[in-house]
This record gives C-alpha cells, structure tokens and sequence, in this order.
C-alpha cells in the first residue's frame, strides 16, 4: 500500500503537481517573453504626416500633426527647425510609459502642435522643418518627416485705409485695411470681441471686416485691427471710434391667462423639461430658452460666406411697428412685474399670413422652429451679415437655397413668443443684434459702406458716374 500525505496526496501526485506547475510558469514565461519581444523588440518605425501645408515659420502658429504605432506605442513627438546645419528644437512632448508587457504608449496621436520661433536666433531665409516620432521599443524606432520652410520673423505690416468713425449702440459699421503680405488670420478687435475679415473683392490684400456693438455696450477701451501671416508672426494696427448711446426705450407686455393657455402647450412640445405652473412655464421659456436661441442663432450667423451676397439696401416688410430695437421689456402677470427682457428686433404687423420675403440676396441657413421665435428663417449675406424673419405661420424655403432679394421665404403668424400675427425682423453682424433701421437706409449704406469699398469714379468719367446713378433711382431712404 502507497503512504498517503497527511494532506491526503501521494508523492506521485505531488510531483505532476509541480510538473505541471513548472509547464504552467514555463509558459506564462514564454508568453511574457514573446509579449516583451513583440513590444520591446519590434522593429516597425511609427508613421506621422502633417495635415496642413507649411512654407514659413517664425511666429506663433499651429502644426497639425498625426502621428501612430499600433505596437509598442508612442514615446515622443519632437518638431526641430535645420538651418545651416545647426538643429534649433521648437517642439517636444514625451509620453509617460504606461506598461513593460504591452503597448506603451499611445496608439495614436492627433493634436496641433503650437510652435513660436521667436527667440531661436534664426535668420531670415531657407530651412528645414523636421517632425520626428519615436516608439517605446528597445530599439527607439523613429520616423522623420522633412520639408523646406522659410524663415520669417518679420511682423507684416497692417494700414487701417478706413474706420467706421461713429458707432452707437446696436449700431454697425466696417473697417477697411491692407496689409504688407497675405495674412492668414485676421480681423478687427473691439475689447474682447473678434470681428472676422474678408478679403476685399478686386482688392489685392486689401480686407474688410464688418463691426458691431451689442445693444448694451460701453464705451470701447481698445480698438485695432490685428492679422497673422502665414509664418504666425503677428501684426497690428489701432483705430479710434466715436462711441454714441443710443436712446433708452421701455415697454410693458401684459401676460394673460389666455395667452399662457394658448401658448404653453405649444412650447411643451419643444421643452418637455418645463415643470410647475403656467407662469413658471413661461419664465422658464422667456429665460432659459431665449438664451439656448440665442447661441443657436449665434452658430448658425458663424456659417458666413466668404464674399459679399447683397447689394444696396434691405427691404422693409410693409406694415405698421409694433415694437422696435432694443426695447426694454418689463412683463406683467396680473398688475405684478414677473420679468423683464431686450426686444433685439423690429415686429412689423399688416395682413394676417403676409408674404415675408428676402430682404436682400443670400443663402438660407437656418429654417426651423426656434423656441420664442417659433418657425424662423436666417439668411446669410455673406461676410458675417445675416437677416432674421421669425414668428412665421410656415416657413417657404430650404436651407442652403440662395434667395434672391425679395424672394418669398415664409408667411407671417404666430408661432413662438408672439401675440398677434407679425413679422418679427432682426438684423445681425457676426451674430451681434444690431438695430435694422441702418440697413433699411440707402444712405446710410451709400455713406458708410458703399463709398467706401467702391469710390465714386472721377469727374473725368461723366458718362459711367451718370450710368452708376441710373441703377439707383429712387431708393434713397428706407420706407
């Protein structure tokens, strides 16, 4: 008889026990030996490629680079300018190893890397930028990616050729200027605000950009125009404003029963979040929901084209005001003050489902329902100018149609905020509320805009000036 263990095994059990833990370890050895061999001993470089085309360097700008390796992962991304056989490193970033046994590090990596050549004691003239990656293998696999660049730290030069000189609240205007080589961002800065510009049409580097003070601004402390080259060295130029107040104006709306009962349903279907009663429905739409609008409204005037859609002045709808730019509302719920809020618009009222038509040419951007503004259309004219026509009964047309001024886009109602049957008119600069009265003006479009961007022609021209004059026989004022 074979003598057990006190544990109840054999020694011949004991000993395939060890075997077979000896197989087991052995064979975790092999794995991590080959887990180790495959990460640490690999030897496929990493790939990287740059997303955008780069011929100067010397300024603050952004490199967008994608580099990979799917095996041991990324350990380092260094950028490094060549010039005259002397290395000068402008960009380096190491990742943290993240394991012995598998991937290292990332698989992928996709950021814009920000440069600024500023202070290397580069010269002006011919280099090379070089993007280099490395893996974590043992044996550092690396790619480089080489190209010419040009050296320039030289800020380019910006002329203010014309400035918007008075410039009241809610009120617009354009600022005019040249530059001494292409740039590749640019606008106009009024504190903290960026007015984006566009290149001038027939204009070689010559830009415009159009400004605008909310309905509620101060009086501006820095004003300039301010554009990059395509090296990122940065240029500036300032201008000064007259800044104007404009004329307070209030209005008291009364809130009934009839109306929140008519309306909240309406918004119900829209905010399903809206809780408690009709009066709490309401402010919780006059408040919150007007400022969700309002950024909607401000997302879709950022999608601007790049030139010019409209000519001459914006048509007015025919029909009486109701209520005007910059109103400031206080609102009533029987004889107590429940809110106040800004009327960012002019409401025009005539005949019950009236045609709204473009007020000049553009593109449609937006025709959709939009909280207190019910179903709205926004059409873009190019530049960072767009028009608003809200409250429709239906909207007639499709976004990214181009409409032709006085096109017909929509009928007039009562959907959203509105009491009555009216068109509610917005006009906006960079997604600012600006008053439409100025657009509605041939004059004050000829004065601040037209002759500026396109002079008069001399007096030795007296047949095109008196053939310019005939295409604009009678609109000289808004209705």
């Amino acid at each position: 008889m074979i003598k057990q263990s006190k544990r109840g095994f054999s020694s011949a059990n004991l000993k395939a026990l060890f075997r077979l833990a000896l197989i087991v370890i052995s064979m975790l050895a092999v794995i991590g030996v080959g887990a180790a061999v495959f990460v640490l001993l690999e030897f496929e470089k990493p790939t990287v490629g740059v997303d955008k085309e780069i011929k100067f360097v010397g300024g603050a700008m952004n490199l967008p680079v994608l580099a990979g390796d799917k095996k041991s992962g990324l350990r380092k991304i260094a950028v490094t300018v060549f010039q005259n056989g002397t290395a000068y490193p402008l960009f380096s970033r190491e990742f943290p190893r993240q394991s012995w046994f598998k991937q290292a590090g990332p698989a992928e990596v996709r950021e814009a890397v920000e440069m600024d050549a500023k202070g290397l004691g580069l010269k002006e003239g011919a280099a090379e930028l070089a993007v280099t990656v490395e893996d974590f293998s043992l044996k550092r696999n690396s790619t480089e990616l080489r190209f010419p660049v040009t050296v320039d730290s030289a800020p380019p030069m910006i002329t203010v050729e014309h400035a918007q000189m008075h410039l009241q609240q809610g009120g617009s205007g354009i600022v005019v200027y040249s530059a001494s080589e292409p740039l590749s961002r640019h606008g106009v800065m009024i504190d903290k605000m960026f007015f984006r510009g566009f290149p001038l049409h027939g204009k070689e580097r010559q830009y415009i950009a159009y400004i605008a003070l909310p309905w509620d601004s101060v009086k501006p402390e820095d004003t300039r125009v301010s554009g990059a080259d395509e090296a990122g060295n940065q240029g500036q130029a300032p201008f000064s404003v007259h800044f104007k107040k404009a004329k307070e104006k209030k209005d008291r709306i009364e809130i009934s029963d009839g109306f929140l009962q008519k309306k909240m349903p309406e918004f119900q279907q829209h905010y399903p979040e809206m809780k408690g009663t009709l009066v709490e429905q309401y402010l919780f739409v006059n408040r919150k929901a007007r400022v969700w609008n309002a950024e909607k409204i401000a997302e879709a005037c950022r999608n601007t084209a790049a030139e010019q859609l409209w000519q001459d002045r914006f048509l007015r709808m025919p029909g009486a005001g109701r209520a005007g730019f910059a109103d400031q509302r206080t609102y009533y719920y029987k004889g107590q003050e429940i809110d106040q809020q800004t009327h960012l618009g002019i409401d025009i009222a005539s005949t019950e489902r009236a045609e709204i038509r473009a007020s000049n040419r553009g593109r449609i951007v937006f025709a959709d329902y939009l909280g207190i503004y019910g179903n709205m259309v926004i059409i873009d004219h190019g530049q960072g100018l767009s028009s608003l026509y809200s409250h429709l009964s239906r909207t007639e047309t499709a976004v990214g149609k181009m409409v032709e001024k006085n096109e017909i886009i929509g009928r007039s109602g009562t959907s959203g905020m509105a009491a009555g049957d009216h068109l509610h008119f917005s006009m906006l600069v960079h997604g600012i509320f600006v008053t439409p009265v100025e657009w509605w003006d041939q004059h004050w479009i000829n004065v601040n805009i037209k002759n500026i961007i396109s002079p008069k022609p001399s007096p030795a021209a007296p047949a095109q000036s008196a053939a310019i004059q005939q295409q604009q026989p009678a609109e000289t004022h808004a209705p």
